[in-house]
């Protein structure tokens, strides 16, 4: 149960009236009880006086009339009165039979009867075992005519005061349960009104808990309270900029990680990851949440684990190169970062370079020089050596064959010439600063014009090209030559690799707002492993018969960058044994 600040004041409260009248009932009680035996007290005392007086008066002596005159005494004072004889015998009493008497033990000794003989007056409270109940007892000496001195003594019994002090201690008790009662309101009423100002500033603490940082508390007045609000305000209005900051910083803290392309990742001491941005999921292709999960849980790549267990081990930063299969096989390069206080880790920093395309990129060019290289070796080779047989005097002494000699030599120059304008081609179109004369360009002409540069060569395999269909297709937007480019390549590999008597099919289809060009021949196909390759540089199916057809190895990889700018798409479908299809797509003209 929830015990409210109001409560606690209001049982505070109650705790202190009780407090107070516990302690003033007491005193009250005490102090009643000794007022009434006082009063009591000095009652008997003036009646003892008055007794002692009319005992005076009485004629007689009192030795023989004392029990007449005690009782005579007693009746008008209403009090049991004994007389006592210098000896501290009981020589007479109101309330005991004169033949009971002898039967008294002696009152020599007795509290009140020796105050009273050496001070004039005695008191004492106790109980009378002869009348078997608590008694006062006042005692004052008295001379007689005949020189005698004798004790007058009166008691009281207490059953009076005893009978007040159970009225004091109902009218007290009624007192206090009246002002229970009312200090149970007051305290209440108290409470709530004191309590009010508290229950405001909890009200808007907790709204400012949840989010309203812009409320105030109240001001009221310059005591305690109204401190606290000028506090809480301050206090406001300090975590509401603290709050600004920090989300400035978490919005440009969680952008710089969206941003990065590296992936990141943080993981405490025991390996629980912490945080991770996109670019970290997306290169181990994770979909769910990998936050408070450790890291054996959301990747089983046994390089990553190994890499870590020797940075918590060493606990120095390290970079390592470790190959992950997300995805396909990636190359990437880690640096791991170990966040320590003094010689305690307390967690991991770990940054992901994926560096495959950086790997492949070495590796083609590592291809590249070593495809040039031996592209040039061999014609470079055949014209030195024939150079050096012409001159060491074959030119001089065999005419004939040294001008077949120079044929040689010319055909391998000629070759050194187009590999070198298909490299210079081709290292302007990825370098990407090719202009492009675009104009509408109609496609049927285009292949045909390429036809007849090729012609010759197709009919001395017997081969037959079928560009019927081409007729119908719309006009293009491209650059003319270098379409033609693209179509003299694509038809001098069909012509290259179909066997003698095949056919090649040239055609054009509609594919919305794109043209598609198709090549097809009835040649040897190319097997699925090479698909993906094939437009590579320098990339052959078969590198003995491509080399006797005299291709440079960079012809499809030229079409390829020259589609490319076009904005168009390059595709290859093939069947080993029967043929292959080579298809790209132009914009159409229309849609300029």
């Amino acid at each position: 149960m929830k015990v409210t600040f109001r409560w606690k004041l209001m049982v505070s409260y109650l705790c202190l009236v009780l407090l107070m009248g516990g302690i003033l009932y007491g005193y009250l009680n005490n102090a009643l009880e000794d007022y009434l035996l006082a009063e009591i007290k000095d009652n008997l005392t003036n009646e003892t006086r008055m007794a002692a007086l009319m005992a005076g008066r009485e004629g007689g002596d009192l030795y023989h009339d004392a029990q007449a005159i005690a009782a005579a005494i007693g009746k008008e004072v209403k009090a049991r009165v004994t007389i006592i004889a210098r000896n501290g015998e009981v020589v007479g009493d109101s309330q005991v039979k004169a033949d009971e008497l002898k039967g008294l033990e002696n009152h020599q000794n007795r509290p009140e009867i020796l105050a009273a003989q050496k001070e004039g007056t005695g008191s004492s409270i106790r109980y009378s075992s002869t009348l078997q109940t608590p008694m006062l007892y006042v005692a004052r000496p008295l001379e007689l005519k005949n020189g005698e001195r004798v004790t007058i003594r009166l008691a009281l019994p207490l059953e009076q005061l005893v009978k007040a002090r159970s009225t004091i201690h109902t009218i007290l008790g009624v007192a206090m349960a009246l002002a229970l009662l009312a200090s149970l309101l007051f305290s209440y009423v108290l409470s709530n009104f004191t309590s009010r100002s508290l229950r405001a500033m909890a009200s808007i603490a907790s709204r400012i808990g949840k989010g309203e940082y812009g409320l105030r508390v109240p001001v009221k007045g310059r005591d305690e309270l109204g401190e606290l609000a000028m506090i809480m305000n301050d206090m406001s209005v300090r975590i509401e900029g603290q709050l600004a900051r920090i989300s400035t910083e978490r919005n440009r803290l969680d952008t710089i990680l969206r941003g990065m392309g590296e992936g990141l990742m943080v993981t405490d001491a025991k390996g629980t990851i912490t945080l991770v941005n996109p670019a970290f999921r997306d290169l181990l292709a994770i979909t769910e949440e990998v936050e408070g999960r450790p890291l054996i849980d959301i990747t089983r790549h046994p390089a990553l684990h190994s890499a870590y267990k020797t940075i918590i081990a060493s606990k120095s930063e390290r970079l390592e190169e470790i190959t992950l299969d997300a995805k396909g096989e990636k190359t990437i390069l880690t640096h791991w970062v170990p966040l320590l206080d003094g010689d305690r880790l307390q967690g991991v920093v770990a940054v992901f370079h994926d560096i495959s395309n950086i790997k492949r990129l070495e590796k083609i060019r590592r291809d590249f020089v070593a495809n040039v290289s031996h592209e040039l070796r061999t014609p470079v080779t055949v014209i030195k050596g024939y150079a050096e047989t012409l001159l060491s005097g074959a030119l001089a002494s065999d005419p004939e064959r040294a001008v077949r000699f120079v044929e040689i030599i010319h055909s391998h120059s000629e070759r050194l010439t187009s590999l070198i304008g298909d490299l210079l081609t081709l290292s302007e179109l990825e370098s990407g600063d090719v202009s492009l004369e675009l104009s509408m360009v109609n496609i049927e002409g285009t292949v045909r014009h390429a036809l007849m540069l090729l012609e010759q060569k197709a009919a001395d395999k017997g081969i037959t090209i079928d560009c019927s269909t081409i007729k119908a297709a719309p006009p293009i937007l491209g650059d003319r030559g270098r379409l033609e480019q693209v179509l003299i390549n694509l038809l001098d590999n069909a012509i290259k690799y179909t066997p003698e008597k095949g056919t090649i099919t040239v055609k054009a289809a509609d594919e919305e707002k794109m043209l598609k060009i198709s090549v097809t021949d009835t040649g040897m196909g190319i097997p699925p492993k090479d698909l993906p390759r094939i437009f590579e540089r320098f990339y052959r199916v078969d590198e003995a018969r491509s080399r006797e057809q005299g291709g440079t190895g960079l012809g499809l990889s030229i079409v390829k960058h020259i589609v490319q700018a076009h904005g168009g798409a390059l595709s290859v479908e093939s069947t080993v044994g029967k043929g292959s299809t080579f298809s790209f797509t132009l914009k159409k003209a229309e849609e300029k």
